[in-house]
């Protein structure tokens, strides 16, 4: 793709963990110049969760980092602290997600950078949010899903609830952060003003259990675990076939009909427990029951098959594995090769949209600690020795692996 969105936009990235990294490598993905500051001994903590690592890097940091040079660089230091305010000087857009409170103490934020530079759009991504509370205690993804409700409605009924196997909140305040910053973007093309953008995992998971509220907001009822089921349609859930598992979406009376036709059970439509979607989830038990008996008889890909005839939406339930192998998945491109100088065969989750039928490439794989800091210092004006002496004070951090 020779021109994207956001080309010649320059970012500097304050964050670590998954949704900071997660927003700029989107960013990044369309365009933007992003300069990730790393601390100069461990970089982003992301870089050393694991197991499984990929020849010694972070699986998170591998699939949340591509595309951004890496800055090592220690900026509570006074000579660090002058760098940090040379890249903001230059830069269109500042990311940060330090803990509440720390990035004013250390003089970088909204305030003080935009009074410099009053075209800036920055971006804080918080954990509760500006005020309230909770506004000044910390946050991670599963302490979201707890404390927003997720875990309330996750798991099978009559068990504790459990977190959801991805960080659905990181990465989707990551977006939030994103489509802001974009937004805000815009805005300065028409005024040459920046914005101040905020979004917090707590914003985040409000958003998402969402019609859970008005639900309980308009009747009261407070929604438990449906294990694979959806609480306001049947059948709406996953079935055990011979070989494994396949979920099955009956949304209408249209589509029950025609599972029910698919099953061989066509009597089942008509029958008065089951006639609409009100009365199925009424009698949800006694359908489900009827519905697992004829699942159980054949395999997955025979009851995928007969019900995509029918034009009743199933698929498998797939592992991770099945996911990184599957047509489709290649098919899209959504596997995208990096060369990286020491993670052999790296690939990673390309970024999810396309642009005029191209999906967007990251320009470079995720970068080894400090990779940058002599090209991103040369760049602010600081000579050789300079830079070297930034290093022999530990201030910097550089990055031995071979260019890219």
């Amino acid at each position: 793709m020779s021109f994207l969105p956001l080309a010649e936009t320059r970012v500097l990235d304050l964050t670590s963990s998954l949704a900071g990294p997660y927003c700029t490598q989107i960013l990044a993905a369309l365009g933007a110049d992003v300069v990730k500051i790393e601390h100069p001994q461990r970089g982003d903590e992301t870089r050393a969760w694991g197991p499984p690592f990929w020849d010694g890097e972070g699986a998170i940091f591998l699939a949340a980092n591509a595309g951004k040079r890496s800055l090592a660089l220690d900026f509570h230091a006074p000579a660090g602290k002058e760098a940090l305010l040379r890249l903001a000087d230059r830069a269109d857009v500042v990311v940060q997600s330090l803990r509440p409170g720390l990035i004013d103490r250390l003089g970088f934020g909204a305030d003080e950078l935009r009074a410099r530079n009053p075209s800036l759009v920055y971006c804080s991504i918080g954990a509760f949010g500006r005020v309230g509370p909770r506004a000044s205690h910390a946050g991670y993804d599963p302490l979201m899903q707890a404390i927003g409700g997720i875990m309330s409605v996750t798991g099978e009924p009559e068990r504790p609830g459990v977190r959801v196997g991805v960080s659905m909140i990181d990465q989707s305040t990551g977006m939030w952060a994103a489509l802001g910053i974009i937004a805000a973007t815009w805005e300065r093309e028409r005024t040459g003003e920046g914005r101040v953008v905020d979004v917090s995992l707590y914003e985040t998971v409000l958003g998402l259990v969402g019609y859970h509220v008005v639900g309980y907001l308009g009747s009261g009822h407070v929604p438990g675990r449906h294990g694979t089921a959806f609480p306001l349609i049947a059948p709406y859930e996953a079935f055990a076939a011979t070989d494994g598992d396949l979920m099955v979406l009956a949304a209408n009376d249209r589509l029950f009909a025609g599972l029910c036709s698919a099953l061989g059970q066509p009597e089942l439509a008509a029958d008065p427990r089951f006639g609409t979607n009100p009365d199925r989830v009424a009698n949800r038990g006694e359908l489900i029951a009827l519905l697992a008996q004829s699942f159980a008889t054949e395999t997955v890909a025979t009851w995928v098959e007969r019900l995509d005839d029918a034009g009743v939406p199933a698929a498998p339930v797939q592992d991770v594995a099945q996911v990184a192998e599957d047509e489709q998945t290649s098919a899209l491109g959504l596997l995208q090769t990096l060369d990286h100088p020491t993670v052999r065969d790296l690939r990673t989750p390309a970024v999810s949209l396309s642009l005029d039928g191209e999906r967007p490439r990251y320009a470079s794989a995720p970068p080894l600690l400090g990779e940058h800091s002599d090209e991103v210092l040369r760049e602010l004006g600081y000579s050789a020795a300079e830079v070297e002496a930034l290093a022999a004070a530990g201030v910097v951090a550089l990055g031995n692996g071979p260019a890219r």
